[in-house]
């Protein structure tokens, strides 16, 4: 089976490769950053809009389709422990 698991890396560590190979390396898996500034806060910004059109029945994966498309920065290196 293929493992569906992406580490999203946002903040000032998102820009160091050595850092977010390490993510990767760790927890075998691509890690994927975003060019957004404020990053950090883009999770509480979207529950919060998902809490202002809750009663309009909207999920938070609606409403995270908003979100810009995450850019793959680094993948496992094969053979790493």
């Amino acid at each position: 089976a293929v493992s569906r698991t992406r580490i999203l890396a946002t903040g000032g560590a998102s820009h160091n490769k050595k850092i977010l190979q390490v993510l990767s390396d760790v927890f075998n898996a691509p890690v994927y950053t975003i060019d957004t500034a404020n990053s950090a806060c883009l999770g509480s910004a979207y529950r919060a809009i998902h809490g202002l059109v809750a009663e309009k029945n909207v999920s938070l994966a609606d409403v995270v389709k908003l979100a810009p498309e995450p850019r793959l920065a680094v993948t496992p290196t094969a053979g790493a422990e």
